[in-house]
């Protein structure tokens, strides 16, 4: 089962995001002064490990290199370009074949590396980045990586690529060649995060797609800079990636221990439980299960009682990001928030949570739940409330007097909430007529929940459907009657990009150091424009204050308190009916798998599975 929304899919280790290619943000604080270009840089001060470490500390170094990792996908793909809008990518091309200019360490809240760039010095005021390229940094053809692919892949992402790229490349003023082997980017406002963000895009080949239409989905293998190429591929049903042996940064101390199978194979199944039973059978290797009891009561099958699988439990410090059925405000039904409250109350978690997980995993009680960035409960204090308080007329009740999802009841039918559920309705200008739920003018309240059929990053289809099942028989008394449509995972692309939908699962994992991202999950822009993560359709200048206050941030305490009124907006808007998440990552592996002792902050996320592990010697 998979765990990560954007950035991680099924058994292989991604972020994201998510969701996907690494969109995480990064806070926005001052970061030391580089009187001289650096080897890193780093959210608060600077990074951890020193000019010249060693190794990773989440990476073993004497890791044996050799073997295949078998990992598997839901539903197929038709297309080897995860940068642009159209098309369904295949898993795994972003993070095995490309790299970018600096790495993230998953062992701190936000810090980079040099990869591709072997220095990096940032302005004072934080209006300009400069890196320098390594003079030995290559591609998987042999061709050197030079500034001309650099500004080519920028300019190309900024403009014709995924929406995600789109805002931080608005920011550029200029970006210009400042030596032979060194570019600057030169930004048109103050946002302390850019700097950061400018060493997290993937490096392209310009000549393999110069002249093309690159906005076009296509199944040409990309030419990348990256640890693996691309072996092989079936469209829509598997795709192997061989590890290069030329690659040019095998060397260097920052990918001491990674990168250590030959092979890594991602095959595509119809569904979760076709990947489960194919886990079972040992045509894959890794499993990733998000619940606590299928995980108590469902792993005693031969292969782990003959030893062949191990169960491993990965602890972890992120936040629990977003899980559950998101409304979508574009819809007239939906643009009021006590609709959307009686909906939060009709979705009777305690007893769904029970019945299918055997009541184990917390709830999802705010996007960033399970940190120290989650608002706390009660009213909100300080400059946080002053965050706020500007907007308070435009903020649904609970926003800033504090906000928290009903109890729910051990059996199905929950009266109490059935009759705020009712009250809701009726002062939103709803009742039941005829037992059906009507406007003023009969009209019925309808709406379509649309379901990915081939599950999603978090859950299988079939744990989603049971879900809304409950959820749909929930709904009769209110007199609404949903309409549960499947569609495999293109058409359900598809329509997402674009909103068609009224209601859906919704995914969205989220970091320690949230930053300019946010405005691609919540920002006005995504209202209208297509193949955004705000598929709610959320436009709060409160939220979008909030963000600005975070790029604005002086001190910790003022970004902490930025991104809890963010926080606060985002769950008192009442946007998701959310669902449980888990503590830990649970991982049934193939034995001879195995991993470093040292578990980095982030846990099980983008850049630790499979890239730290290895197989046994033998």
């Amino acid at each position: 089962m998979r765990i990560y929304e954007i950035l991680n899919k099924s058994a292989s280790a991604r972020v994201c995001a998510a969701l996907g290619a690494l969109a995480c943000g990064v806070a926005a604080m001052p970061l030391t002064t580089l009187a001289d270009p650096a080897h890193g840089i780093a959210i608060y001060g600077e990074p951890a490990l020193e000019p010249g470490f060693a190794h990773l500390p989440y990476a073993d170094p004497e890791a044996p290199q050799g073997g295949t990792i078998r990992l598997a996908e839901p539903g197929g793909f038709d297309s080897l370009k995860p940068w642009i809008l159209k098309g369904n990518p295949a898993w795994g091309v972003g993070v095995h074949v490309t790299e970018a200019l600096m790495m993230r360490s998953i062992d701190e809240p936000f810090t980079l590396y040099g990869l591709l760039a072997e220095s990096v010095d940032v302005a004072p005021d934080r209006s300009w980045v400069e890196f320098t390229l390594r003079p030995e940094a290559r591609f998987s053809d042999g061709s050197p990586v030079t500034l001309d692919d650099v500004i080519w892949s920028y300019e190309t992402l900024g403009t014709q690529g995924h929406p995600r790229y789109l805002g931080a490349w608005s920011k550029v003023e200029t970006l210009k060649k400042t030596g032979p082997r060194s570019i600057r980017f030169t930004f048109n406002e103050i946002d302390r995060e850019l700097p950061l963000l400018m060493g997290m895009r993937p490096i392209l080949k310009k000549s393999q797609w110069e002249g093309q239409d690159f906005t076009q989905s296509s199944l040409e293998p990309p030419i990348g800079s990256g640890p693996y190429v691309i072996e092989s591929v079936d469209p829509g049903r598997s795709i192997t990636f061989r590890r290069n042996p030329d690659y040019w940064g095998a060397d260097l101390p920052l990918n001491a221990g990674l990168y250590n199978f030959d092979a890594i194979r991602y095959d595509y199944f119809a569904d979760g439980n076709a990947m489960f039973e194919a886990f079972k059978a040992g045509e894959v290797d890794v499993w990733r299960e998000l619940s606590a009891q299928k995980w108590q009561t469902e792993f005693d099958f031969p292969a782990v009682q003959r030893g062949d699988v191990t169960l491993s439990e990965i602890p972890q410090e992120r936040p629990s990001g977003i899980v559950g059925l998101v409304m979508n405000t574009r819809n007239p039904i939906f643009d009021d928030w006590r609709v959307r409250q009686a909906m939060i109350e009709m979705f009777n978690f305690r007893f769904i949570n029970r019945v299918l997980n055997g009541g184990n995993d917390p709830r999802i009680t705010s996007y960033f739940s399970n940190s120290y960035l989650s608002m706390d409960e009660g009213p909100a204090t300080g400059r946080e409330a002053e965050l706020l308080a500007p907007h308070a007329d435009t903020l649904p009740p609970g926003t800033i007097e504090g906000y928290g999802l009903p109890e729910g009841a051990e059996r199905a039918m929950d009266r109490p909430a059935i009759r705020r559920a009712m009250k809701l309705m009726e002062d939103a200008g709803w009742t039941v007529q005829d037992g059906r739920m009507a406007d003023a003018d009969g009209r019925p309240f309808e709406f379509e929940i649309l379901l990915n059929q081939n599950g999603s990053a978090m859950r299988s289809g079939s744990e989603v459907l049971q879900m809304v099942n409950i959820f749909v028989e929930a709904l009769r008394p209110l007199g609404i009657r949903p309409n549960v449509t499947m569609l495999d995972s293109a058409q359900f692309v598809q329509r997402t990009n674009n909103y068609a939908f009224d209601m859906t699962w919704y995914e969205r994992g989220l970091s320690l150091s949230p930053g300019n991202e946010q405005r691609l999950y919540w920002g006005a822009s995504g209202v209208s424009d297509p193949g955004s993560r705000n598929w709610m359709g959320m436009d709060s200048p409160a939220a979008e204050a909030a963000i600005d206050a975070m790029a604005a941030a002086e001190d910790r305490d003022d970004y902490i308190a930025a991104v809890r009124a963010l926080d606060r907006v985002l769950t008192a808007g009442r946007y998701v009916i959310p669902v449980n998440y888990s503590p830990v990552s649970r991982l049934a592996h193939a034995t001879r798998l195995e991993y470093p002792d040292h578990i980095p902050v982030y846990g099980d996320w983008p850049g630790f599975m499979p890239d730290v592990w290895w197989q046994e010697a033998n």
